[in-house]
């Protein structure tokens, strides 16, 4: 037997789960009776599984050199066992790297480059998404009331939660910075009677959007715009904001300014929530062993994370007063494997939506995508956060006796009346 082979072999004794590869001669390697089996096409992605390469192994099954038989639960299982270590530490950077992401962080993220990589993720297919998102297609992390709770209630409420954390009222201004397929938009101007305007960089999701209002006659108060949030008119300040899912698009580099440009957008007194993507490691703005690289290339060009430290530190430098923080990792966890279960169980419809040789390549990177992602999630290599936030007081001495220019009341009891 050959080295590469006698080192997959050990690899493989060292698995939670018995796993069987079939080698391109046909030969077979491992448990014959594994509830997983790959079938490789191309030997380098022996090497790849030795090392404990993840990401790597992900684009050699997006290239289709491997075929995977099995579920893609088991799969991530087993990934997570190959890896040499974790993924945090492997991508954590010195200075001097520090310091050239944050420049190629400046470079990457213009208005135009953040609207073609916006465009190349969303306007994917709305048919696509709409296979394994639930009914409002809300493309962020559920929330989780019970632990039965469908993917759809899940959604809903979390659609509620971050309006009730905002105190969303009758006739507010309410500004969605990055508002997707309009689930949170909608809900609160129908459930909260706010004028509520949204921005997206998608062309899908903004004639998705705007078909709806007009559906359902909210014309009058709720709008969507194909519009930068740099774009955004500040003569006229919002009343309460929300940012979800949208600034790990942002770049690092630019957090600062981000914060500041809602700041601005905000009136005195008023709340913002921004809910979002946090990396688990302090120094790195991804994660390790190619996972990173493999989300770069494939499925969120541009996209970058932050430690919830840094987070709040860009905040405070933005002006902003962090007043509540939570911690949503293990509900997009949860989030993600229903994605994921839901594209598994419709791999046939999809592979009509998305046509031909790329359309398979594509469909292959998503379910590496949602899965790995997921798993991520489970073992806290990456978190979610939900942050509310305030422009800062500036020396008052009423804020608990509940003036009524001020939103945000000092007690954590509102959130669950």
């Amino acid at each position: 037997m050959s080295p590469v082979l006698s080192a997959v072999e050990t690899k493989l004794a060292t698995l939670p789960l018995p796993i069987q590869l079939v080698m391109p001669d046909g030969q077979s390697l491992g448990a014959p009776d594994a509830s997983i089996r790959l079938i490789v096409k191309d030997r380098s992605t022996l090497a790849h599984l030795v090392a404990g390469q993840v990401g790597i192994l992900g684009e050699d099954y997006v290239e289709g050199k491997f075929d995977v038989d099995g579920s893609m639960r088991d799969l991530m299982y087993v990934a997570s066992a190959v890896l040499p270590g974790s993924p945090i530490e492997a991508a954590r950077v010195g200075r001097l790297t520090e310091l050239i992401r944050r420049l190629v962080s400046v470079w990457r993220h213009s208005i135009e480059r953040d609207a073609r990589q916006i465009q190349f993720h969303y306007d994917l297919s709305d048919e696509f998404y709409a296979l394994w998102l639930d009914p409002l297609r809300v493309y962020s992390c559920g929330y989780f009331k019970t632990p039965d709770a469908s993917l759809a209630q899940a959604q809903e409420a979390k659609l509620d939660h971050i309006c009730r954390k905002l105190r969303l009222r009758q006739g507010e201004r309410f500004l969605d910075v990055g508002a997707g397929w309009g689930g949170l938009l909608l809900w609160a101007a129908e459930h909260y009677g706010v004028d509520a305007t949204g921005i997206t960089l998608s062309k899908n999701q903004h004639a998705h959007v705007s078909r709806l209002i007009e559906e359902k006659g909210l014309s009058g108060r709720v709008r969507m715009e194909l519009l930068d949030y740099r774009n955004l008119d500040e003569s006229k300040p919002y009343d309460k904001i929300a940012s979800v899912g949208m600034f790990e698009h942002v770049g690092r580099a630019q957090l600062d300014e981000y914060f500041a440009k809602l700041h601005r957008l905000l009136r005195p007194g008023g709340l913002v929530m921004n809910h979002g993507i946090t990396a688990g490691g302090i120094d790195n703005s991804g994660l390790g062993a190619g996972m990173g690289e493999f989300i770069e290339k494939y499925i969120f060009p541009g996209g970058e994370l932050t430690h919830i430290s840094r987070v709040l530190e860009h905040m405070t430098n933005g002006g902003l007063e962090n007043l509540d923080i939570e911690n949503l990792r293990p509900h997009y966890a949860r989030t993600l494997w229903a994605w994921s279960d839901a594209l598994e169980a419709k791999l046939p419809e999809a592979r009509k939506i998305l046509t031909g040789e790329q359309g398979e390549r594509t469909l292959r990177a998503y379910r590496m995508y949602l899965a790995g992602c997921a798993m991520g999630f489970e073992h806290g290599w990456i978190a979610l956060h939900q942050i509310l936030a305030q422009p800062n007081s500036g020396g008052r001495t009423d804020e608990l006796d509940n003036p009524q220019d001020i939103a945000y009341p000092w007690r954590r009891n509102y959130i669950y009346e």
